[in-house]
């Protein structure tokens, strides 16, 4: 096999895309008749291709993994983290027909003057064939045509966990909710225009918006906490539970409308 790109974003792009080629060929032969047992092999399979990889190829770098070690202390002094989450959106990926599950790859730098630090990123979908990377911005999106045209904002909010206040956000918005699985594939939808904003609270970590933060903002779209705080990465604890990403024009008015629930919290 050829030795992948040189560069840190193409990397990421050829990283995340092989690791999603091993997981479709995984659904393909096991079938969705055990689908714990295929969560399971799917979440170790595609750990273990992003470690062997980066353990020949990024040798000198620290790893923070969902699957892996996740307090590692080693990765705090280490200037290049790359943060990876192998299988975002196991639900999604167990079930048949669903194509909402994704691989995150991304790189954090202490060297990055970019406000969250994150150096490159590539999230793959490989249910639809897609790999999106800071190596290749997207183009920046515009409105989907329900809010170009005066109707609803649509918002992307967790297919299994949505924030508790999300539904009343929604209505005094105007806004129509639009679950899904991964938040690689909610943040894709932002990116590509399907939906205007992804608003989430109550139980992430820095591997489940790294790669997808990175290429966010490499687009050019706001990306913050729920609060309009920046997100940081390699933190001794690896929570990071909120988070909005939006056009910039639409963030001043979904920031000032998650401030008093914010408050009443």
């Amino acid at each position: 096999m050829a030795a992948p790109p040189v560069a840190d974003a193409a990397f990421a792009r050829w990283l995340a895309g092989r690791a999603g080629e091993l997981l479709l060929r995984l659904r393909q032969e096991r079938g969705f008749d055990d689908p714990a047992g295929l969560r399971a092999e799917g979440d170790k399979c595609a750990h273990d291709l992003l470690l062997a990889e980066l353990s020949r190829w990024r040798a000198d770098d620290a790893v923070l993994s969902e699957e892996g070690a996740r307090n590692d202390p080693a990765r705090l002094g280490a200037a290049r983290v790359w943060i990876v989450d192998p299988l975002d959106g196991t639900r999604e990926f167990s079930e048949e027909g669903r194509a909402d599950w994704a691989v995150h790859v991304a790189l954090w730098s202490r060297s990055a003057v970019t406000p969250h630090r994150l150096a490159a990123g590539a999230v793959a979908l490989p249910a639809q064939h897609r790999v999106l990377g800071t190596d290749r911005p997207p183009a920046y999106p515009p409105l989907t045509p329900s809010a170009a045209t005066g109707g609803p904002l649509r918002i992307a909010t967790s297919r299994t966990r949505p924030p508790a206040f999300v539904a009343a956000l929604a209505a005094d918005l105007g806004a129509e909710l639009v679950p899904m699985g991964s938040a690689g594939a909610k943040v894709v939808a932002v990116v590509g225009g399907e939906v205007d904003a992804y608003i989430h609270a109550g139980g992430q970590y820095e591997w489940d918006s790294a790669a997808p933060v990175a290429v966010a903002t490499a687009t050019g779209l706001h990306a913050s906490r729920i609060d309009g705080s920046a997100l940081e990465y390699n933190q001794p604890d690896p929570r990071l539970p909120d988070l909005v990403v939006c056009r910039k024009d639409l963030a001043p008015r979904l920031l000032a409308a998650l401030r008093p629930r914010l408050e009443s919290e």
